[in-house]
C-alpha cells in the first residue's frame, strides 16, 4: 500500500470513528438540548404575551425557570452536558467533515467552526448556571447584547463593525427561514424511516418553526444595523427585548403569540431531529 492510499485509508478510519456511538449521542443530546431550550423560551414568551410573567425570555430566563422545577438543578448539568455534546459534534465536523457529498468542503467546514464556538460559549454559560445556582452564567441576553456592542463601537471602525454584523446577522435570519420553508431539512433526515403522519409533524414544526427563528433572527440583526447608523449600543436588542418588540407592533400582541408558538415549534422539531438526523 502506497503513502497515499495508507493517508486516505487513516482519514477514512479517522471520520468513522468520529461518527461512532460516542459523537453521534452527543449529537443527539445537544439537538435534545437545543429542543429544550427553545420550548421554554417559546413559553416564556407566551406568557410574555398575555402578561403573565416578568421573566426574561432568553436563555437566561429558561434556566432559570427550570432551575425552579423538581429536580432542576439536575435538568440544569443534564441540559449544559448536552450542549457539551453538540459542540463536541460540531467540533468532530470541524475536523472530519459532514454528513453530505459537500461535506468536506472550506464553507462547510467553516460553519461547523462558527457553531462549535457558539456552543462552546452556551455550553459554557449553563454549567456556570448549574454550577453556580445563580444567573450569572447565563445573564440577560439584553445585557450582553447592548455591552458587546458597546465595546465593539468604541474600536476603531467601530461603527462599520457593528453594522457588518448586523447585516451578517440579518442574513443569517433569512438563510434560516428560507430553508425551513424549503424544506432543506430533509436532506438532513431520515425521512423514510417515519410514517405519512410523523412526516407531516416533522415538517409542521421545521416550517413554522424553522421560518419563526429565522424571523427573529433578522429582527435582532436589524436593530443591530440600528445601532450601528444611530452609534447608540442601546438600540442593540438581545432575545428578550426582540420578542418584545413583537408585541408593539400594530398587531398587539397577537404577532408575538405566533412567534413565541413558532419558537416553541421550533423545540419540538429539535426533538425530531435528535431522533431521526443523519450524523
Amino acid at each position: 500500500m502506497n503513502t497515499s492510499a495508507m493517508a486516505r485509508t487513516g482519514r477514512f478510519q479517522a471520520r468513522r470513528a468520529a461518527r461512532g456511538s460516542v459523537t453521534e449521542g452527543a449529537a443527539r443530546a445537544g439537538l435534545a438540548a437545543r429542543g429544550v431550550i427553545y420550548l421554554l423560551v417559546g413559553a416564556l414568551a407566551l406568557q410574555i404575551a398575555f402578561g403573565d410573567t416578568h421573566e426574561q425570555a432568553d436563555r437566561g430566563g429558561a434556566l432559570a425557570e427550570l432551575s425552579q422545577k423538581p429536580f432542576g438543578a439536575v435538568l440544569l448539568w443534564a441540559l449544559g452536558i448536552g450542549l457539551a455534546g453538540m459542540a463536541l459534534w460540531r467540533l468532530s465536523e470541524v475536523l472530519f467533515g459532514s454528513v453530505g457529498k459537500d461535506g468536506w468542503s472550506a464553507r462547510k467546514r467553516l460553519l461547523a467552526a462558527v457553531r462549535f464556538a457558539f456552543y462552546v460559549f452556551v455550553a459554557y454559560s449553563v454549567l456556570s448556571f448549574a454550577a453556580s445556582g445563580s444567573s450569572s452564567g447565563g445573564g440577560s441576553s439584553d445585557r450582553q447584547s447592548r455591552d458587546v456592542t458597546a465595546r465593539a463601537l468604541e474600536m476603531p471602525g467601530g461603527q462599520w463593525l457593528v453594522g457588518a454584523a448586523g447585516i451578517v446577522i440579518v442574513a443569517a435570519g433569512g438563510w434560516i427561514g428560507v430553508r425551513a420553508v424549503l424544506r432543506k431539512y430533509h436532506d438532513k433526515m431520515r425521512m423514510g424511516q417515519m410514517s405519512a403522519r410523523t412526516r407531516q409533524l416533522v415538517d409542521i414544526t421545521g416550517v413554522a418553526g424553522g421560518a419563526a427563528r429565522g424571523l427573529v433572527f433578522a429582527v435582532a440583526g436589524v436593530f443591530a444595523v440600528r445601532a450601528a447608523v444611530d452609534y447608540q449600543p442601546d438600540r442593540a436588542k438581545g432575545l428578550d427585548d426582540t420578542l418584545r418588540t413583537f408585541a408593539d407592533t400594530p398587531l398587539g400582541p397577537w404577532l408575538l403569540v405566533c412567534v413565541a408558538a413558532g419558537l416553541v415549534l421550533f423545540g419540538v422539531f429539535s426533538f425530531a431531529m435528535a431522533r431521526w438526523r443523519r450524523v
